[in-house]
């Protein structure tokens, strides 16, 4: 029986790059050279490490328990990172911690980031792969943050890692004048990543990015249905 060969990781992840995030329009230098100094092989659940580079979401399973949650695709983690243009003083609130792949990302290029995961397993497992990588600057909290975190407020930068029908005004609330919010919009199968940036203290401005599919954020916030 021939041995299968183990996996070369580096081959793995500039595999990753070339065919999968430069043609989703990711073309910034930094970004691209922070894929490789943050590795993503070490933030996902171990049974799915071989799949650490691939075009799909990874599921998040803790001590063999499903999460319901799933880390987003090498491409759309590396186009929001990108185009979200986090700067070296800002601060970032991040909903849903996740394996902490993302908010180690954005560690990397903010001051701080603020890291809020409902799940108490998960926002464990997310703690300990940021600490155990020595990701300092990423606090993560255990709560509902499906409005935000007020307390912590004002933030630069936003980003929702699940789904919202739409965007609570209590979330554009607690942008910064110039802030970002991230996220994806919508309901399955018509959902759309966008940007949202507060251009003054009343007015807004979104950019729709791509199309895309991901899990709901648990909590988040509906506009009532009903028409007087």
């Amino acid at each position: 029986m021939t041995a299968i060969p183990p996996l070369d990781f580096e081959r793995a992840r500039f595999n990753m790059v070339e065919q999968q995030i430069r043609p989703w329009q990711v073309l910034d230098p930094a970004v691209l050279d922070l894929l490789a100094v943050v590795r993503r092989e070490d933030y996902v659940p171990p049974a799915y490490r071989a799949l650490a580079f691939t075009d799909m979401e990874i599921p998040l399973r803790v001590d063999g328990v499903d999460s319901g949650q799933s880390m987003w695709a090498p491409k759309m983690e590396a186009r929001i990172l990108q185009d979200v243009s986090v700067k070296p003083q800002e601060r970032v609130l991040e909903i849903g911690t996740g394996s902490g792949y993302l908010a180690a990302l954005f560690a990397h290029k903010a001051r701080e980031v603020l890291s809020v995961e409902i799940d108490p397993r998960m926002a464990r497992f997310g703690a300990d792969n940021l600490a155990r990588h020595g990701v300092r600057n990423v606090r993560v909290e255990v709560g509902d943050a499906a409005r935000g975190r007020p307390a912590a407020a004002p933030y630069d930068v936003i980003v929702v890692t699940g789904s919202l029908p739409a965007v609570p005004e209590a979330l554009l609330a607690q942008l910064q004048i110039g802030g970002r919010l991230a996220a994806v919009v919508g309901d399955a199968p018509a959902m759309h990543a966008q940007i949202t940036t507060r251009m003054s203290a009343d007015g807004f401005d979104t950019r729709r990015l791509f199309e895309t599919e991901i899990k709901p954020l648990t909590n988040a916030w509906r506009p009532s249905r009903f028409v007087f």
